[in-house]
């Protein structure tokens, strides 16, 4: 397998490694670089399974509370997509509209969206 593809390969078995994790196991940043047997790649998925640093949804819904100056279940929708594309492993504009277009209801006139209804639904169909 090429380590490229070591962050795909482990979100295809239900990981969510961050890419930190990914470039320390070995992935690679460009294609044909390094390659990798099955059998090596048997550790390092067990190494990111057994990697207890990773959130829920139930800590997303905790952390979006804190944007919820009203205390009603809603957010601004703008600083949603701040969120996403400054915070931890940033993400390109592509990415956060993918987000935001899968998990998010649509905007209402004041700007807010409701930040649990829809996510937990999309979160409990996967």
């Amino acid at each position: 397998m090429d380590m490229f593809y070591l962050g795909d390969c482990l979100r295809a078995l239900n990981l969510n490694p961050t890419l930190a994790q990914i470039e320390k196991m070995g992935g690679t940043k460009k294609k044909g670089e390094k390659k990798i047997k099955a059998d090596e790649f048997l550790p390092i998925f067990c190494q990111i399974k057994k990697d207890k640093d990773v959130g829920t949804i139930e800590d997303f819904i905790e952390c979006m509370k804190l944007y919820d100056k009203t205390d009603n279940g809603t957010m601004v929708f703008a600083e949603l997509q701040h969120i996403l594309m400054a915070l931890g492993e940033r993400l390109e504009d592509k990415e956060v509209d993918d987000i935001l277009t899968a998990c998010c209801d649509p905007e209402d006139d004041e700007g807010m969206i409701p930040y649990k209804r829809k996510l937990l639904s999309s979160m409990n169909a996967t």
